[in-house]
């Protein structure tokens, strides 16, 4: 029997049995020898994590690389590790890996796993399609906001963001519960050991810790030093000693005694390089179609635009700016997205004063006859027919307004299609797809295709309307744009003139070259940006301050430039983990 490698008692009732058969045992009579092989063959998988119980309870095939990484965090971490894989390996599956592992041994019952604000709906999709780990409840969820700080305690498996969790009242309460196991994804976010962020995660209690980030080191070897002494106190020593022997003095960027420095990171860290896993995916093509609104499309907008300038200006409260940004946002999709949240917003008290102009507007989105946009999708999808390649168009959109009016549309035009959404059921929505990936050319679909659908059959698809979250942008092409895709992928861009999504758009595809860029390597680059606003708010911001269209232009200008630095510092950042690390910290 193998050494053991994790000092939690085992009960045998807590072990996950298997078939007798499956077990080699043999079946005499004799009870009481066969229970004893039984025990001892479930003590020897717990002990050694020789086999991994959780790839027979997944419904996809993690790589070996993974596969290697977790048992390494589970062996030779005992479950305290950095995984620090670059940019679109599959850090979650590893963690996923692990998390699995420990939950069917029951070795955990509790866990926090913390991320940045975009991801937050991302993990809980993974874990529940991936993994078959449904109950995972977010800190974004109507029933875990309703109890405040109680919610912590309420609910054993948590995802929140980092930013949520670190708020004193919240930080309070996390640190008074005993946690099994805390995931945090881009732990670079931990690099500063006064930030409120290290504080947290290094006071919570927790028995195994895994921090996921592709630049464990930005900008000097401290941040290093940070990380893992958040997973292992004393791994490296005192703040004092390390920089004595692990730092050239006078550069807080250059290592001595790398043998013995890479010795000690052994013990905690794991790293694949794209180069050493030989991932190569097809290209990827942006193709951006711009167009003008309709005249009463425009003038919907442009009042919209009046009133929303106003109602900022006017500062009304934050429920109420919420409203303000999604009228925006649904404004760039359609007339009959708008249609509903004006009449929500007219019918609020405190927008009193704006009703007679809601209502107007409300009554101008209902008279809107047609859309640009969806003439121009009409457009498309017969070029993708005639084309010769019968290819698979899938289209998203944000809104399920605009889902149904586009409905509508290809119905009139004789144009098959399924349709994807958040509310069907799972029957449904497996029968979609199956349909989808079948005879029908077509799938409209809301944000709901993100919850980890393999769409590798599809190789063409339309944003008709672009969120201003970038990394939502991401998350729809990574659907088709992912391992298995072995065809060159088109992405076509729909945007109104002048609208906010153009310049969105603009700078997202011009400065930051977003639709080239590796899967997850945006929230890297926007994490460069020392702005903790999320991405929407700063548009937001920018686009009320703004009192001209050239004001805007400029504003936005501005914007792409800061993009320009934090791409660059991030490039800065992987070359020196690069350099730093070279292919030292594979899973064996």
């Amino acid at each position: 029997m193998p050494t053991a490698t994790n000092s939690v008692p085992i009960r045998p009732t807590e072990i996950v049995l298997k078939p007798v058969a499956d077990l080699g045992v043999n079946t005499r009579p004799d009870l009481a020898a066969y229970q004893l092989k039984l025990m001892a063959y479930h003590l020897q998988l717990v002990a050694g994590f020789d086999e991994l119980l959780a790839l027979e309870a997944l419904d996809f095939q993690p790589f070996d690389y993974q596969i290697r990484a977790a048992r390494t965090a589970l062996r030779r971490f005992r479950g305290r590790g950095l995984l620090a894989d670059e940019v679109g390996l599959g850090k979650t599956i590893e963690a996923g890996l692990v998390l699995k592992e420990y939950l069917l041994r029951q070795m955990v019952t509790r866990v926090l796993i913390l991320t940045p604000p975009g991801l937050v709906e991302q993990w809980q999709e993974e874990l529940a399609v991936k993994f078959n780990l449904p109950d995972f409840v977010t800190s974004n969820a109507p029933e875990f906001r309703s109890l405040g700080t109680q919610a912590w305690a309420r609910f054993p498996r948590v995802i929140a963001s980092l930013a949520t969790a670190r708020r004193a009242d919240h930080a309070q309460a996390i640190t008074a519960l005993e946690y099994d196991l805390v995931v945090v994804d881009e732990a670079h976010h931990l690099k500063n050991r006064s930030s409120a962020s290290w504080q947290l995660v290094n006071a919570l209690q927790k028995k195994y810790i895994l921090l996921l980030t592709a630049t464990p080191v930005q900008n000097r070897l401290a941040e290093l030093y940070n990380l893992v002494t958040v997973l292992k106190p004393g791994q490296l020593k005192s703040p004092k000693e390390f920089s004595q022997q692990f730092v050239v003095r006078g550069d807080p960027r250059l290592p001595k005694n790398r043998a013995l420095l890479r010795e000690l990171l052994g013990d905690v860290m794991v790293r694949h390089s794209r180069g050493q896993i030989s991932l190569k995916l097809p290209p990827r093509r942006a193709h951006t179609i711009r167009l003008r609104f309709h005249a009463q499309e425009q003038a919907l907008y442009d009042g919209i635009s009046e009133l929303a300038r106003q109602m900022m200006a006017d500062r009304v409260g934050s429920a109420q700016r919420f409203g303000v940004l999604t009228l925006l946002r649904e404004a760039g999709s359609s007339a009959a997205a708008t249609a509903s949240t004006l009449q929500t917003l007219a019918d609020n008290r405190s927008l009193a004063a704006y009703r007679p102009e809601l209502l107007r507007l409300a009554g101008l989105a209902a008279a809107v006859p047609s859309s640009a946009k969806a003439d121009a999708l009409v457009k498309l999808l017969a070029a993708q027919a005639t084309g010769g390649g019968g290819d698979k168009v899938l289209v998203f959109t944000q809104f399920r307004a605009t889902q149904e009016m586009l409905a509508e549309r290809l119905r009139q035009e004789g144009i098959p299609y399924a349709l994807y959404h958040g509310g069907l059921s799972p029957a449904h929505k497996d029968a979609a797809i199956r349909s989808f990936h079948g005879e029908l050319p077509v799938l409209l679909s809301t944000e709901a295709a993100g919850e980890g659908r393999n769409l590798q059959f599809c190789r063409v698809m339309v944003n008709f309307d672009l969120p201003w979250n970038p990394m939502r942008i991401e998350q729809r092409v990574g659907r088709i744009h992912r391992v298995g895709q072995d065809r060159p992928v088109d992405i076509f861009n729909l945007a109104a003139e002048g609208a906010i999504e153009d310049f969105v758009l603009d700078i997202l595809d011009r400065k930051l070259n977003m639709f080239e860029l590796v899967i997850g390597e945006v929230d890297m680059i926007l994490g460069q940006m020392g702005d903790e606003r999320d991405f929407e708010e700063i548009i937001l911001d920018i686009w009320s301050q703004a009192p001209s269209q050239e004001a805007l232009r400029a504003g936005m200008e501005g914007l792409g430039e800061e993009l320009i630095k934090a791409r660059a510092a991030y490039q800065h950042a992987q070359e020196y983990d690069d350099a730093l690390f070279g292919e030292d910290f594979d899973a064996q």
